[in-house]
């Protein structure tokens, strides 16, 4: 009883402290916090400034009671004056390459970062950023859409029409609920808005998506479960070069696949392999040698991407693909057929993917453990470690 007595006074004091991060943003200041943790014998003390802390307050509270709970001392005063979006002031203060291995961050991105990426999702999404929940879907079809509406009416809903990359959020209490991005088309995309929705630190990412089935014996709606990428998407080179190995989180995908088992749906599981070239079968000889030395067995545009930016950002990630068509073997993706497919699968593979979140936030309530995506140089926020 009395752990969980302290327990609600360690979240009492962290909301206060998140509160009065608010309260000096909307005064137009950066908020900075500075941490005061006794156990460490070379950082002891680690600072930094936040931007729109309403968008990251349940991340923050939920932070700031970890490291209360441990000893650490917080405290929240008033930074550098804020940067209008339209300052020239903010464009150097956006890079993500001046990393200095020699001193260890408060955070992963800087408040201009936050403040501009924010803006961008909103932009795209169509949806305030404080809508969107920890648990992120994302997909490529209206049809998901459709199915993620029927299950969830009354979720927020994009404000205006003809939103790039519109998003659906069913909200819940303490933002534990699932939102739904449709990023469209292609690995532009799905690198722009997973380097926005980073900001918000969610607790797991997961690409619901069609996929061209690449091995002979698998079948219209079988299911692909990723355990590797063929990064051939190009876009996260200059960023983290394809020689980086990039493999989904083991919880994600075991909860997925006994979700997929329980379904009674057949699957695989194995390599992806992602291209920026949707009509890669019209130039075939090296594209078609590269899934056969990697053995992929699905092709798809965008699964690579995310997972890529998940293991960059730090954000526990998977892909559960289903197989739409089968180009290697005279069952390209056709337009009647694609059509009559979607329409009777879309229920199910939205459904295990978001009866595999549900499962996972009951088992890890604080998050899934991202320690297998965790640097040397990890920020302290997101690493509970005593270090």
């Amino acid at each position: 009883m009395t752990t969980h007595l302290n327990t609600d006074t360690f979240a009492s004091r962290a909301a206060a402290l998140v509160d009065q991060m608010c309260g000096v943003y909307d005064k137009g200041n950066y908020p900075s916090v500075a941490i005061d943790r006794p156990w460490s014998l070379f950082n002891p003390i680690i600072s930094g400034d936040f931007a729109r802390p309403t968008a990251l307050k349940v991340y923050l509270t939920r932070e700031f009671t970890r490291l209360l709970s441990l000893g650490a001392q917080i405290t929240v005063t008033a930074g550098r004056a804020r940067h209008a979006l339209n300052d020239p002031e903010l464009f150097p203060r956006l890079s993500e390459d001046d990393w200095d291995l020699r001193a260890k961050k408060l955070f992963l991105f800087s408040p201009e970062r936050i403040e501009i990426s924010l803006n961008r999702l909103e932009h795209y999404t169509a949806t305030p950023a404080e809508s969107f929940q920890k648990h992120i879907l994302f997909t490529n079809y209206r049809m998901h859409i459709e199915a993620f509406l029927e299950m969830y009416p009354h979720c927020t809903k994009p404000s205006l029409e003809g939103a790039q990359m519109p998003a659906y959020h069913h909200v819940e209490e303490n933002r534990n609920g699932i939102t739904l991005v449709n990023i469209g088309v292609g690995p532009a995309n799905a690198k722009t808005i997973t380097d926005h929705i980073a900001v918000l630190r969610p607790d797991l990412m997961i690409m619901v998506g069609h996929c061209g089935g690449l091995r002979n014996h698998q079948e219209i709606g079988d299911y692909v479960l990723a355990s590797s990428y063929m990064r051939a998407d190009r876009v996260m080179e200059a960023v983290l070069p394809v020689h980086v190995p990039v493999i989904p989180s083991f919880l994600i995908n075991m909860a997925l696949r006994r979700e997929i088992e329980s379904a009674q749906i057949e699957y695989r599981s194995g390599t992806v392999y992602t291209t920026d070239n949707r009509n890669w079968e019209f130039n075939q000889h090296t594209t078609v040698e590269a899934m056969k030395i990697s053995r992929s067995l699905a092709v798809d545009m965008e699964s690579a991407t995310i997972a890529a930016n998940g293991y960059r950002y730090r954000i526990p990630h998977a892909t559960l693909l289903c197989v739409s068509d089968k180009p290697l073997h005279g069952k390209p993706k056709l337009s009647g057929e694609a059509q009559a497919f979607y329409k009777n699968s879309k229920e199910k593979h939205l459904e295990i993917a978001i009866n595999a979140v549900k499962t996972l936030r009951e088992q890890y309530p604080t998050g899934l453990p991202n320690d297998d995506v965790r640097s040397f140089d990890e920020p302290l926020l997101g690493n509970f470690g005593k270090d």
